[in-house]
């Protein structure tokens, strides 16, 4: 069979655990007997990262961004029980958050919306998109436990050394304290890459915070957001028929669960990380959604929105054959695939991408499926596979 030939490799990033097993058959099965598959690799598996004391975290984010588009697997994020089970050195940052803050931009993350599949919400008839900021916040904070009263201030130091200081908690007990921030530069990326998003896509734009409460931190946001529109999106919305408005995140839920769907919401980085989930696990499973951050430098890296699936992977080790759901894997790689095609130009290699992702989704909806969508699948009698005879299947039907 003649492979499609790549002209600019891909940046690969391998992860972890259940994911990483499930990485290998699909490029196994599903891409190189396809695709002269050109990838730049870089391992950031835990016991790697650890290794090498995180340099190739740096290292991969830094390749997307000289290459252009990448491909992220799942990484395990480091705790102490982690330490323990690996016997690691240290415990470094997510991955996912040094990547992200060295390449800034914006994820978008879409559910993956099949005719067999109901979402739990009745009312959701379209997809509801979510822009997540991918610059600071907890992902980028400084924590203190504080073992004893005392007193826990903000300083600012300018640079010719005169302070600004207020006063977090005068604390008369221990407890534990944090700091955040965030940059204005990486704001305005996040509201025209939401802009830019909601144009191309024909989507009503909402932005939620809390600024009633936060009333420095989430105004900056709401100001800037509503600051660019104004001055740079107002006319081009109204041209195209959507809107754009601002909302307190609490109103922004209530209206969620009573909606249709249809529009893209941009969040904060905290917010739209637990809000993805909600929104990919009430559309079906959290393996049926698609993740891409795009950062203002002009780079593409997609991911599945999961994690490693630990679980699985324990069993695996055990020689059990487990039905973990590779979807939202296969859509990182197609999405990166079509990306890169569109970048080189590339004809062909985005016809099989999408061929791949027809016949994944062809696949499901015959009846043929992994055990967390025959849960929910409107298919009788739906055939429940294993990891690999789904892949399998899909790599059948793409034959077909």
């Amino acid at each position: 069979m003649h492979k499609i030939e790549m002209k600019t490799p891909l940046v690969e990033i391998d992860g972890d655990e259940m994911t990483h097993v499930l990485w290998v058959l699909i490029k196994e099965k599903l891409l190189q007997p396809f695709i002269d598959l050109k990838t730049e690799y870089y391992d950031l598996s835990i016991i790697n990262r650890d290794a090498c004391n995180d340099s190739v975290t740096k290292d991969a984010a830094n390749a997307i961004l000289k290459y252009g588009v990448g491909v992220k697997c799942a990484t395990i994020t480091g705790t102490e029980k982690r330490k323990k089970e690996y016997n690691l050195k240290n415990i470094f940052p997510s991955p996912n958050g040094t990547i992200r803050s060295i390449l800034d931009g914006t994820v978008f993350r879409k559910p993956i919306i099949l005719d067999c599949i109901r979402p739990t919400i009745s009312t959701w008839k379209k997809p509801i998109v979510i822009a997540r900021h991918a610059y600071g916040d907890v992902y980028k904070n400084a924590e203190m436990d504080i073992p004893e009263a005392g007193l826990v201030e903000l300083v600012y130091t300018k640079k010719d050394g005169s302070e600004k200081r207020i006063t977090v908690a005068d604390m008369k007990k221990p407890g534990i304290v944090q700091g955040i921030h965030n940059l204005d530069n990486s704001i305005e990326s996040f509201a025209r890459s939401c802009f830019r998003y909601a144009l191309e896509e024909k989507l009503p734009l909402w932005f939620a915070a809390k600024d009633t409460i936060s009333q420095i931190y989430d105004t900056r946001f709401r100001n800037i957001f509503n600051a660019i529109y104004e001055k740079e999106y107002k006319t081009k919305f109204e041209d195209c028929g959507i809107e754009y408005y601002y909302t307190l995140i609490d109103d922004a839920v209530a209206r969620l669960v009573k909606c249709e769907g249809g529009f893209l919401w941009a969040c904060k980085n905290y917010d739209g990380d637990v809000l993805s989930d909600l929104i990919a696990s009430a559309s079906g499973s959290l393996a049926m959604m698609t993740s891409v951050l795009v950062s203002p430098n002009g780079a593409f890296e997609y991911e599945a929105a999961h994690g490693t699936v630990q679980q699985h992977y324990y069993r695996h080790l055990k020689g059990e054959k487990t039905s973990t759901n590779p979807v939202a894997l296969i859509f990182a790689w197609t999405g990166a695939l079509i990306k890169r095609a569109e970048i080189d130009g590339a004809r062909q290699l985005s016809a099989f991408a999408r061929k791949l992702e027809n016949a994944t989704i062809n696949t499901i909806e015959s009846g043929k499926m992994t055990a967390d969508l025959a849960g929910i699948s409107s298919v009788k009698n739906a055939e429940v596979l294993n990891s690999a005879e789904f892949i399998d299947a899909i790599a059948q039907s793409i034959l077909n």
